[in-house]
């Protein structure tokens, strides 16, 4: 299946927050004609509405994609809406989270084609990460068109088994909330030396976002950057022998952090 098949035989989705009006606004940017889309969203946007999409009205008999993008406690009254499509050839991708594969086999039978993605907030502004993995009756192709798709909100990655969904779910699924949180506290850092709030923050938000980009685009690891801005004895040096300390510093709290994510999420499949 490819990107034509979505164009000629349409696309359906269940929910579209911010995360599917992110998509949708990238699939149309690629030439998906609205009226090849429909939506079943029970509070859509003045942004959706506006879009000449199908929208809450009766869903196509063969679409090529049902996308599932709603709350993981809706998923239960969501699922029967896609009843029609069990075992036909309507390719179904879910980036609800928390839900595994085996929920839709049960409810539309594993026949059905599925690749369950786990994308995370920045696919809001492009700049995403989705990692995928498709189930035993998907195939090659299915990949690829999921892949396709979902790099309209940034890059994609393909996971080997589904379980590999915990440990991206504690690193990009959780990871921009440390980033966050990262920094407010480097903008608290720079007040408590003495700058004032608004610069205090700027500086913080500048140096994160440019200090990721220049790591997206520069040729050399993360490790090399690092190693090419400290200067022996200087003061990258001396605050850097803070952050690696082996004991106290970023390395084992971010391993903490990753793993308490990773293992809540293990944990609420149960």
């Amino acid at each position: 299946m490819k990107f034509t098949d979505v164009k000629r035989r349409g696309l359906v989705m269940l929910g579209c927050g911010k995360m599917g009006s992110a998509m949708l606004e990238g699939w149309l940017a690629k030439g998906l004609p609205s009226d090849k889309v429909w939506v079943i969203d029970p509070h859509p946007s003045d942004w959706l509405r506006a879009r000449g999409v199908h929208l809450n009205a009766d869903l196509p008999a063969d679409p090529a994609i049902a996308l599932v993008a709603v709350k993981p406690q809706m998923m239960e009254e969501a699922l029967p809406q896609l009843a029609r499509y069990g075992g036909g050839g309507t390719l179904v991708i879910s980036v609800a989270a928390g839900t595994p594969i085996a929920t839709f086999e049960a409810a539309l039978g594993e026949n059905t084609r599925v690749v369950r993605a786990m994308p995370n907030t920045p696919a809001a502004i492009g700049k995403g990460i989705t990692a995928i993995i498709g189930n035993g009756a998907s195939d090659a192709g299915d990949m690829d068109l999921a892949a396709a798709l979902l790099e309209a909100v940034g890059q994609v990655v393909r996971l080997e088994t589904e379980d590999q969904i915990d440990a991206v779910t504690g690193v990009s699924g959780s990871g921009p909330a440390y980033v966050f949180y990262m920094i407010d506290a480097l903008a608290a850092a720079a007040r408590a030396e003495g700058l004032p709030d608004g610069m205090a923050m700027d500086l913080a938000k500048a140096t994160v976002a440019g200090a990721g980009a220049l790591a997206m685009a520069a040729g050399e690891t993360p490790e090399q950057l690092r190693v090419n801005v400290t200067s022996p004895n200087g003061t990258t040096q001396a605050g850097l022998e803070v952050l690696m300390d082996p004991r106290t510093g970023l390395g084992p709290l971010m391993r903490a952090t990753v793993t308490a994510a990773a293992e809540r999420s293990r944990a609420l499949k149960g």
